[in-house]
């Protein structure tokens, strides 16, 4: 599909992220093109679209494999598998940002295999990623992350449903969640997806372990990572800014897609 070293890049969710890439796309960007958005309100996204040079068609989530070489999710959570099985049974390049729905199919990496579709997971938030990959390449003995986000960012997420757990009027933190990062990315899954990279990164989502606050004390999704293996032994703090449209999503996510993105196209490229 690709014309003249060009990749054609569609994006599956026309929210604060996909909003942000689409006009990065749209402002120029070498090698890339945008020719396809897919949003459950078509005409809200076509308004959206206001200022930019070349808006693209919004189309449905399942045409975007028909029409781009990259296909970028980032929908909601429950609509993960329109994206990805179209994209990925396609052979196209997948970029998904609900990596939290990825531990729950594992099938979707040997469906890329079989398609030669590439799965490619973007560092969002997680800053030292680079360093895990590395470190996985030997031993790992332990990975621990806590998270403490202002509890707008939890609101809605089905553990404290289930659990009734109320966050709301907190006037101290409350660990609502210790566990590993498979059971958090099933319980949170428009918030931890830091923990679903970190754990694929790693020694997998099963040993990952987490834990979740709610802290009215916080402004930033703050993230406190300890790694240690045969190789190295690292503490980082992470504190993100919460997007003020949508606080469950970092400031930091989309300009980590558009960095991934350059990545694919650029003649040198940094980093693992």
């Amino acid at each position: 599909m690709a014309k003249s070293g060009i990749l054609t890049v569609g994006i599956g969710g026309f929210g604060v992220i996909g909003e942000a890439v689409a006009r990065a796309l749209d402002a120029g960007m070498d090698g890339l093109k945008l020719v396809a958005v897919s949003a459950r309100d078509r005409a809200a996204a076509a308004g959206r679209m206001a200022g930019m040079t070349s808006p693209p068609p919004v189309v449905t989530l399942q045409e975007l494999s028909s029409l781009a070489d990259i296909v970028i999710e980032c929908a909601p959570a429950n609509v993960f598998l329109e994206v990805a099985e179209p994209a990925i049974e396609a052979g196209r390049i997948f970029i998904p940002l609900s990596c939290g729905v990825l531990l729950a199919h594992p099938e979707l990496e040997a469906l890329a295999k079989k398609n030669d579709g590439r799965i490619i997971v973007p560092t969002g938030a997680l800053v030292g990623l680079d360093a895990v990959r590395g470190a996985s390449e030997g031993v790992i003995y332990s990975v621990q992350m806590v998270t403490r986000k202002p509890p707008k960012g939890l609101e809605g997420a089905p553990y404290l449903i289930e659990n009734d757990i109320r966050i709301d009027n907190l006037d101290s933190p409350l660990l609502v969640f210790k566990g590993n990062a498979r059971a958090a990315a099933k319980g949170f899954p428009a918030n931890v997806n830091v923990a679903a990279a970190l754990s694929l990164a790693g020694i997998g989502p099963d040993k990952t372990m987490i834990e979740i606050w709610a802290d009215p004390t916080v402004e930033r999704n703050t993230h406190n990572i300890k790694v240690d293996s045969d190789a190295t032994r690292f503490e980082m703090t992470i504190e993100g800014i919460p997007s003020p449209q949508h606080p469950a999503t970092g400031l930091l996510t989309p300009l980590s897609v558009i960095a991934t993105l350059r990545g694919l196209v650029s003649p040198m490229k940094v980093g693992t």
